[in-house]
């Protein structure tokens, strides 16, 4: 095997190489429609055809789950300005987004775990993505390489602290190794990777330690860590969905549906308050410290593409015209709990309308370059603006 194949197998090139990518950040419901409002305005850009790898965590990958169990049946069609664009995002990624968002999740889950002998909750929330949007597809329902991008779908190992990446090519925690074409069910990676803690994590899959490809170099190839992997949320590595792609390319694209922690004068003392509070200070710090990496490489010119964020002030972008987004309304979308709990239908709109606006200005901004000739001007794809 040569060099370059191991790098790829192992993921880890020895520098990121030319290319677009994609991250979509954790956040439950609210960031799954913030990015879906983003990838329709990346496709009106004619991005999509040009991504070389989608990463996400948490939220983010219940869109980029859809997106990439619907890849291959997308109809992308080229404009007169020469832009290669998909024209059924609606059927093949909104439908089925819209369908889920109208469904409380995490609640029926966390009880039905707590009362079913032999089920988890972990359990219940990937029979449910099963049941809306991801039927019986495995990892290997995803597009090849040379189909379009690779998806790649992070949770966090509870029993090394490392990320573990779900693909089409291989599943891994480099502690542990790694599975080649591994068929793991869509819906129990998704669910893996939106288990956010203390409710919905863990999420148990079983491996079969036949399946791991022999490596010397992985310390912990053996049981139990190689007969099942016990993950919870993939923003408790990474909230960004920033690694894989931070390694692997040199234009990124961020979508950051994430919230921001409130100061709180007098947090609550009671043990369970107490580690919710916790752990939303570790996911802050966590953001912050991956948003502080990117921006520091657009700054020093090491990588390109742009950031956005469902906190943005779109008025920052210092680019005109944009779409009406009053900052204290869109700081309020960005206030919608994380929760895999059933919305409006206006308020679906509002946050798919306020993805797409800034994901807008984000790349008139910052990429002009990547976009077609007289870039068509942006109106909301949805009634109601941003509310």
């Amino acid at each position: 095997m040569s060099d370059d194949q191991v790098q790829e197998d192992r993921d880890e090139p020895k520098e990121p190489r030319d290319g677009i990518a994609l991250a979509l950040s954790g956040g439950g419901y609210r960031a799954m429609l913030f990015h879906v409002g983003a990838i329709l305005r990346l496709n009106e850009a004619g991005l999509l055809p040009k991504l070389k790898r989608v990463s996400s965590v948490s939220g983010g990958s219940i869109t980029a789950g859809v997106l990439g169990l619907n890849w291959t049946k997308l109809t992308f069609q080229t404009r007169p300005d020469g832009a290669m664009v998909a024209a059924d995002l609606d059927e093949r990624l909104i439908q089925p987004i819209r369908k889920i968002a109208a469904e409380t999740i995490d609640g029926w889950s966390v009880g039905l775990g707590v009362l079913i002998p032999g089920m988890t909750i972990g359990d219940f929330v990937a029979r449910n993505y099963s049941r809306y949007l991801f039927g019986e597809a495995t990892l290997q329902d995803l597009p090849a390489d040379s189909e379009g991008p690779r998806f790649v779908i992070n949770a966090t190992s509870v029993q090394t602290g490392d990320l573990v990446r779900f693909s089409k090519p291989f599943a891994a925690d480099y502690q542990v190794g790694q599975i080649m074409a591994p068929r793991i069910p869509l819906a129990q990676a998704v669910a893996a990777s939106s288990a956010f803690p203390p409710v919905l994590s863990p999420v148990t899959i079983d491996v079969d330690p036949d399946d791991f490809k022999r490596d010397r170099e992985t310390p912990l190839q053996q049981r139990p860590f190689n007969d099942a992997w016990v993950l919870s949320d993939g923003g408790v590595y990474d909230n960004l969905g920033l690694e894989t792609v931070f390694k692997n390319y040199k234009t990124l694209l961020v979508s950051d549906g994430g919230a921001k922690i409130a100061p709180e004068g007098a947090p609550a003392s009671n043990w369970a308050e107490h580690s919710k509070r916790i752990i939303d200070i570790v996911d802050n710090q966590v953001r912050s410290l991956r948003k502080r990496q990117l921006i520091d490489a657009f700054i020093n010119g090491t990588r390109t593409g742009t950031y956005w964020g469902i906190r943005t002030d779109i008025d920052d972008y210092q680019i005109s015209p944009t779409l009406p987004a009053l900052h204290p309304r869109t700081l309020q979308l960005a206030k919608v709990p994380t929760r895999l709990k059933a919305m409006s239908e206006p308020l679906q709109n509002q946050l798919m309308n306020w993805g797409y606006a800034v994901s807008d200005a984000a790349l008139r901004a910052h990429c002009a370059d990547l976009l077609p000739p007289g870039f068509p001007p942006a109106a909301f794809p949805f009634p109601g603006g941003v509310g």
